[in-house]
């Protein structure tokens, strides 16, 4: 019996990035004709394709015990045959075939061609930008580039993703018009590290371009972008944002730290008063802006003072969003030739204080949202509620708007204007105007 026959589900791990590569995987498994679907519950499949992450330890475990839960279906005989690709299978391909013989090959981020042959199915060319969602149809992600040229000390993605490669803005403009053919209103942009877009192919910084390309396609409502490098910011940027409806008020800008001496360590090639300058820039170009960012704890030799200076930073600027995550310490990093000498339980501890701060500074801004009027995106209905966004509000880590949905009838994917009648540190409550 032919592979080719077989039903096959895939299962998916980690970042958005990973969500678009499992979409591609589907499409062209669906393009030749097999029974291809995306963590199908009801599906018996004979295949199972897992898409790794390798970023952290956490999601390293995640990964790991995935693929073990499957090899034991395997054994059991539930499945026929087990393929692990993505960024945990890049960076430990010969360890994994090692110690886990169970699975029938790995496949790196660039081998889906090498994938599909094991199906007797041919990569389709004619398939770029066409993806099976998995997201639901009112938003998806664009992957605007692949790989990344930093060189931070703590960071093991270009070790699994390769150097910067940009995708033409052609290319992503006919994505965009696919997508909006599907019923997609929300694109988010996602890379890598979104800011150097261009730079290989049209030799400058060109992302402003870029969206000012997609917000001429019809269909296409918001546009948000998520994984901004701080360093050498294209400010003009700013200046599209502040200009363009299409485009949310929205920038997700990781900064990882805020005391110059980490910075340094980190090799994030800025200090906390430019980035300082940077976000009063935005705020001062962009009304209402919201900057969501992520921050690090625990990196090798983070003293209590330093720590403290991170802590005073946040409660200066008051991020809209943020997210916070302790330190890993990944091999073939340059930061792993530091000693990683902050234990476990002040990484814990230091990750809990730091969102504390930001319970706080998200419950105040949320509460002067009290009778102001919004736009907001429906994306689902769950028990009493339609939970719904904001422009101000990326799907899965931020704020969301809750609507009784006992007292009104909301569709999925439709934009609604809301009253906000009450607020938590990070949700909403609303009814529809």
């Amino acid at each position: 019996m032919k592979t080719k026959q077989h039903k096959v589900n895939v299962i998916t791990l980690g970042c958005a990035k990973n969500i678009v590569d499992s979409e591609n995987i589907v499409a062209q498994l669906q393009a030749n004709k097999i029974d291809a679907e995306h963590e199908h519950s009801a599906m018996e499949p004979e295949v199972v394709i897992i898409n790794t992450c390798g970023f952290i330890d956490k999601a390293k475990e995640e990964s790991i015990n995935t693929i073990l839960d499957y090899a034991d279906e395997k054994r059991q005989g539930n499945i026929e045959k087990l393929y692990v690709t993505g960024c945990l299978s890049q960076r430990y391909k010969d360890n994994l075939e090692e110690e886990i013989p169970e699975v029938d090959a790995f496949f790196g981020t660039m081998e889906l061609p090498s994938l599909l042959q094991k199906f007797e199915a041919d990569y389709k060319h004619e398939l770029i930008g066409q993806r099976s969602l998995i997201t639901p149809e009112h938003y998806a992600y664009l992957k605007i580039s692949e790989g990344c040229n930093r060189t931070c000390s703590f960071c093991a993605i270009p070790l699994m993703r390769g150097k910067h490669i940009s995708r033409t803005i052609e290319s992503l403009v006919e994505e965009a018009k696919l997508l909006a053919a599907k019923g997609v209103r929300e694109l988010m942009l996602i890379a890598q590290e979104l800011t150097y877009y261009g730079l290989d192919i049209y030799k400058k910084r060109s992302l402003a371009e870029l969206l000012e390309k997609l917000s001429e396609v019809d269909g296409i409502e918001w546009i948000r972008l998520h994984y901004a490098y701080p360093s050498k910011f294209p400010t003009d940027l700013f200046d599209v944002m502040a200009a363009n409806d299409k485009i949310c008020n929205y920038l997700d800008m990781p900064l990882q730290h805020a005391n110059n001496d980490i910075l340094k360590r980190m090799k994030r090639q800025i200090t906390m008063e430019e980035t300082m300058e940077l976000i009063q820039h935005a705020r001062n170009t962009v009304k209402d802006i919201a900057i969501r960012t992520t921050f690090m704890v625990g990196f090798p030799g983070e003293t209590e003072a330093e720590f403290e200076s991170l802590c005073a930073f946040v409660r200066k600027m008051e991020f809209e969003r943020l997210g916070v995550f302790e330190y890993s310490h990944e091999e073939n990093t340059s930061a792993h030739e530091l000693v990683d000498d902050v234990p476990q339980e002040v990484k814990i501890e230091r990750k809990a204080r730091l969102m504390n701060i930001q319970n706080e500074i998200s419950l105040r801004k949320n509460q002067k949202k009290i009778d102001q009027t919004f736009k907001v995106l429906i994306d689902r209905k769950e028990g009493d509620y339609f939970y719904g966004r904001t422009e101000y509000d990326s799907p899965e880590v931020d704020n969301e708007v809750l609507i009784n949905a006992k007292e009104h009838f909301l569709r999925v994917g439709d934009f609604v204007k809301v009253k906000i009648e009450d607020a938590e540190a990070y949700d909403l409550f609303a009814s529809p105007i």
